[in-house]
């Protein structure tokens, strides 16, 4: 340790050597060998040599610092250590140190210091008294042998062409390495170096030849004798390095400027073996041809290849000689194979081709090329195989994929064309016009009305889970078949609207067996999801409003809940004002059963006789569709049943009108066969056309019709549903599926049904056509009052507006698609009704009229 106060030497990084020296004590050696066992200090004693007497002469302080200086970091130096009483002269003291030499550690004492005489004084001095530590250099250096460095070098030399020669070794390695260290210690590691590095230089010049020997040596052969080449080079440098170890880790690693052994060995193959020119030529054809064998299918060494592309990139011209190269044979191999394999295979053979070489490629990079070709090579392959083809391969193959519903396909499809760029824009471009073009063969074709909507179901099915399987639910393509759906699913205006009613109509039925109340309810989720995509929802609630009163009014729905259900998801979905009418069509029938109660309850306390039991359902007007009224000659006891019901709810409702609506009546009459009784369930033309026949035996058309005072029309399908359909209680004459003028009707006596009750349809065919017509025109009326309440709306707001911004206004209000030259022509009948003006000065200017 050294005294306090005194700058101490500060030795070069640790090496990290097999074994320390033992012949020399190199300057930084002496200061580890004082610092493990030396003699501790303690704090009073550094205080003592701190604070060294200031009136002690100058002499003896430069003495002092003569003595600690240390001349050479290089040179052997000793230890003179002197103790001594602080009572004890400084000049006496220094006389009296004796000089120790340390040759090579051959100390007797463990710490590697020598007692001096006055030490005998340590036992008998007094507590607390001063010591002092002195160190001082060696007088002389230490001289090596003659003729020592040179009879080294020859061993050492003896010895690396040994391992070049590939014979044994005459001396013990750790013999060896002694040398090298001892030779390192003396100064002599500059010229070591030098005469190690010529020697390992000729050496690799020897080898040059034995490629230059044969240019025309076959491809294989010449690589395995360049990578056996490569692989001696290597165990010799690692052969050569661990002998001169301790050369390389401090002489070489204090000169920045100088390569490592390794380096060197590395820097002299590269230069006399790979870069001359045939040989490197030779080496980079002979590893693209046994790649280019492996892509074609041939099994190849895949062990040399590895070697030989690692000893490229050790020698650091795996880029320049070999990559390069290697990625302009992949891309002319693979844009060759792209062309040829476009035209000759179908799409889904062609996609696992590519995926197929992709893997190969990838496990290339794993297998034996450099991890930084991995990026490159991937980007050739996808752009050869797969960017130049993108178009190709979706016009070629994406319809049959989608038609033919291949899922595996699809995702790899989506798999490989998110590897390119641009790749999965072109294939949603394509899936937008796929969904476009099959969508429009559903809606636009009328022979396929009767299938449109379980049609469009199963299609949104089926892309839903293309989406979610294939396309990894990637919202770009959710967006895209929405924005699909909605365009082709428009260009029939309102018929798929009316369709759609008229499939959940066909859902809600009580006839409807076909699903449990779970698999209704996904039904109509799937249904709003459709309804979603449709302008004209307006026209849905029409027709949805006209079918839903038939269901509620005859008694067919086949559930409440399922109703209601229905409800609030066109609710949820269009707000409260779209079903604010079909909810009132609901409180209707749940308060004419209340006043259904009253009314039995008020006919026992007015003891009416009568054995007709009469149901009536009261129907607000503004929440039901518009039904035309039809006036009938009903029997007296139905009459008399009518006023009684009349007086009854105008005595409970003062000011309301009642109107009856003899259309959408229904009863149930107990009939009389050969066969037994039955119960007929008909309707009220049907019940009054049944009830002639208890007055007589045969009726003809003309008689009918007069006694009933039935339309025409209504009449002549009302008989041809009693006589000409399954259930047929009368008889025609003569048969034939149509009535005709002049035909005769009777009762059928013989008539016999399995059922007791039997439920006879009225034909509805024509009366449907009709009413689609008649409900289509309600809603265009309807849509009128909507545009003109929307162009009066935004007027009062402006005031004075231009025509262009008043109809763009007018297109972002309205909920459904109207023709620019309707709404024309309500601008045009607005400015007749004094609603607005032209401007005079600006013809193409309105405005409101207050």
């Amino acid at each position: 340790m050294f005294p306090t106060g005194l700058p101490s030497p500060s030795p070069p990084p640790p090496a990290q050597e097999p074994r320390p020296s033992a012949s020399d004590v190199h300057n930084d050696s002496n200061v580890s060998l004082t610092a493990s066992k030396k003699r501790k200090i303690n704090s009073s004693e550094k205080e003592d040599i701190d604070s060294i007497s200031s009136s002690s002469s100058s002499q003896q302080q430069q003495h002092i610092q003569k003595k600690l200086r240390f001349e050479d970091p290089l040179d052997l130096i000793g230890l003179d250590v002197k103790m001594a009483e602080e009572s004890c002269n400084p000049a006496e003291s220094c006389s009296k140190a004796r000089n120790v030499f340390l040759p090579g550690g051959v100390g007797h004492h463990a710490n590697g210091l020598t007692k001096s005489a006055g030490s005998a004084t340590f036992s008998n001095s007094k507590p607390g008294a001063a010591k002092k530590l002195v160190i001082k250099n060696f007088k002389e250096k230490p001289k090596l042998p003659e003729n020592y460095t040179n009879e080294t070098w020859q061993k050492l030399k003896e010895a690396v062409e040994a391992i070049q020669n590939s014979t044994s070794i005459r001396y013990n390695l750790e013999e060896l390495y002694q040398a090298v260290e001892n030779l390192c210690s003396h100064k002599i590691s500059a010229k070591l170096y030098k005469q190690l590095r010529v020697v390992c230089e000729d050496h690799i010049k020897a080898q040059i030849d034995q490629f230059r020997e044969y240019p025309f040596l076959y491809s294989v052969l010449f690589l395995k004798k360049i990578d056996k080449c490569w692989q001696d080079h290597c165990r010799q440098m690692i052969m050569i390095r661990s002998i001169f170890l301790f050369l390389d880790r401090t002489y070489v690693l204090q000169n920045s400027m100088l390569p490592s052994i390794w380096d060197m060995g590395l820097e002299l193959f590269r230069f006399y073996i790979i870069s001359d020119l045939k040989v490197q030529s030779k080496t980079i054809d002979g590893i693209l041809l046994l790649i280019e064998r492996e892509r074609s299918g041939e099994a190849i060494d895949r062990s040399l290849l590895r070697s030989l592309l690692s000893m490229l990139s050790d020698l650091q011209i795996y880029q320049d000689s070999f990559e390069q190269r290697f990625l302009e044979e992949t891309n002319r191999l693979y844009a060759a194979e792209g062309q040829r394999l476009m035209q000759e295979r179908e799409v889904p053979e062609y996609l696992h081709h590519v995926n197929k070489r992709l893997e190969e490629e990838a496990d290339r990079v794993i297998t034996y090329l450099d991890q930084s070709t991995q990026k490159s090579l991937i980007a050739s392959v996808e752009k050869q195989l797969l960017g130049e083809h993108l178009t190709a391969i979706l016009q070629k193959g994406l319809n049959n994929l989608l038609d033919e519903n291949r899922i595996q396909d699809l995702s790899l499809l989506y798999q490989l064309f998110s590897r390119v760029k641009g790749g999965v824009q072109v294939l949603l471009q394509h899936w937008i016009e796929y969904i476009k073009a099959f969508g429009s063969t559903i809606v636009i074709n009328p022979e396929k009305d009767k299938t449109m909507v379980q049609e469009l179901l199963d299609f949104k099915d089926k892309v839903d889970y293309i989406i979610d399987v294939c396309f990894m639910k990637n919202e770009k393509f959710v967006n895209g078949m929405k924005e699909a759906f909605e365009t082709f699913i428009n260009k029939r205006p309102n018929k798929p609207a009316e369709l759609i009613a008229k499939y959940v109509d066909s859902k809600l039925r009580a006839g409807n067996k076909e699903a449990t109340d779970e698999e209704l309810e996904k039904m109509l989720d799937k249904i709003m999801i459709i309804f979603r995509f449709i302008y004209g929802k307006d026209v849905f609630e029409a027709f949805y409003k006209k079918d839903l009163a038939k269901r509620l009014l005859v008694g067919k729905s086949a559930s409440v809940d399922a109703e209601k259900s229905m409800l609030s998801k066109l609710k949820h979905e269009c707000g409260a004002a779209f079903t604010s009418k079909l909810e009132g069509m609901f409180k209707d029938m749940e308060l004419s059963k209340d006043i259904m109660v009253q009314f039995k309850q008020h006919m026992q306390c007015q003891n009416i006789p009568g054995n007709i039991e009469l149901t009536v359902n009261i129907l607000t007007m503004g929440y039901w569709p518009t039904y035309a009224p039809m006036e009938v000659h009903l029997p007296p006891e139905m009459v008399r049943l009518q006023e009684i019901f009349k007086t009854f709810y105008l005595g409970k409702h003062s000011g309301r009108k009642l109107q009856w609506q003899s259309t959408l009546g229904h009863c149930v009459l107990k009939a009389e066969f050969k066969e037994g009784k039955k119960e007929l369930q008909v309707s009220l033309f049907q019940t009054l056309v049944l009830l002639m026949f208890n007055e007589g035996e045969e009726f003809s058309l003309e008689d009918i019709k007069l006694a009933t005072g039935i339309e025409d029309g209504e009449l002549r399908r009302t008989l041809q549903s009693l006589a000409c359909g399954k259930a047929r209680v009368l008889t025609k004459i003569p048969k034939s599926k149509d009535v005709e003028d002049g035909d005769k009707f009777s009762c059928n006596d013989d008539f016999k049904h399995k059922l007791f009750r039997i439920k006879i349809n009225q034909i509805q065919m024509k009366e449907t056509v009709e009413e689609q017509a008649s409900t289509t025109e309600r809603v265009f009326q309807d849509r009128q009052y909507q545009i003109d309440a929307a162009i009066v709306r935004i007027m009062k707001m402006r005031k004075t507006l231009s025509h262009n911004l008043l109809v763009s206004e007018v297109y972002n209000q309205l909920k459904f698609p109207v023709k620019p030259a309707d709404l024309k022509k309500r601008i045009e009948s607005l400015i007749d009704r004094d609603y607005m003006e032209r401007d005079k000065d600006n013809p193409i200017q309105y405005n409101y009229v207050a």
